[in-house]
């Protein structure tokens, strides 16, 4: 228990404070497939990137609570500047974004001029205000699509998402060489191992993830691809190769089914994004209960962030 959690009475009743202070703050609460389930029961809305910075646009409250990492978070402040957004933890971060820092990106992107830059909505404000249009894993296809043949595109911060793109569009592009420390750690051996354990399973695969694992699946989509995938599926079973937390959605929307989460690597439980899992139900309640931490952002950079999120949506 953190020092912070530990300020909670234990009588308090976390659902029914948390849907007070909903009131209290007209506020809605956003969550991302990949948190914990009790943050997803109490969400008004769960999905992907794309369908959340949807959520966020739409939002008619006057308090964004944001139940994922800190670029979502920023994403819903570029597009609400006048609403309160929390965050539950700030230390919610992202390792995609981390390895992508705006001032080594501005560099990137001056080395290579006549570029149409596209980013992943996975990167912080400051590499979304050096992007001509933003993109999720949703409606990255689409996007790239739309871009001229003539042009040539910059397309970061993930090279696995960038590689398999190439591959869908045929279109060459240059990669920013990230990756999502999540992703990247499922095996092609033990997805074998489990595949050969489970021979009537469907695979449903994250493009984040590495080639050789690609190669695998039966499906490669977004998270909210993969569950409308095993939702209209007549099989029955299937392998989830992705963050673990998508699986609850999946038990819900398809109960009869069986869902096999992919090991990493490793015996480490690397299935589960450690940023994601800083966000509990504690501090849900704290962030509301307080009113922090709030995401604040400098006008500048919001309004230069503002041109390709609009962009995005706008092509979506």
């Amino acid at each position: 228990m953190t020092e912070a959690t530990a300020t909670i009475s234990p009588s308090v009743d976390l659902f029914a404070e948390i849907a007070r202070l909903k009131q209290e703050l007209d506020a809605v609460i956003l969550a991302h497939y990949y948190q914990e389930p009790d943050i997803q029961d109490i969400a008004d809305h769960v999905g992907d990137s794309l369908a959340l910075a949807q959520a966020a646009r739409k939002a008619s409250g006057r308090t964004i609570v944001f139940c994922g990492v800190h670029f979502m978070a920023e994403t819903a402040k570029i597009l609400n500047p006048d609403k309160l957004v929390l965050l539950p933890d700030l230390a919610a971060g992202c390792s995609l974004a981390d390895q992508c820092p705006a001032p080594e990106f501005e560099r990137f992107v001056r080395a290579h001029p006549g570029h149409t830059v596209i980013t992943y909505i996975n990167s912080s404000a400051g590499v979304k205000a050096l992007s001509d249009v933003i993109c999720t894993s949703s409606n990255a296809e689409r996007i790239i699509r739309q871009i001229p043949d003539d042009r040539p595109i910059i397309f970061a911060p993930d090279q696995q998402l960038g590689r398999y793109l190439i591959a869908k569009t045929g279109r060459g592009m240059v990669l920013w060489p990230g990756a999502c420390s999540v992703h990247v750690a499922f095996s092609e051996r033990r997805l074998l191992r489990l595949k050969a354990e489970h021979p009537e399973a469907l695979v449903l695969a994250h493009p984040e993830c590495e080639e050789p694992v690609l190669r695998l699946a039966d499906h490669i989509g977004s998270t909210s691809s993969i569950l409308k995938y095993a939702v209209e599926s007549p099989a029955k079973t299937f392998i989830v190769v992705t963050e673990v937390g998508i699986i609850h959605q999946m038990k819900k929307a398809a109960p009869g089914k069986t869902f096999i989460p992919a090991p990493p690597d490793s015996g480490c439980s690397c299935n589960e994004c450690p940023f994601m899992r800083l966000n509990t139900l504690e501090k849900v309640y704290l962030c509301m209960r307080d009113r922090r931490p709030e995401i604040t952002m400098d006008e500048e950079l919001r309004q230069r962030c503002l041109v390709p999120l609009r962009r995005m949506l706008e092509m979506s």
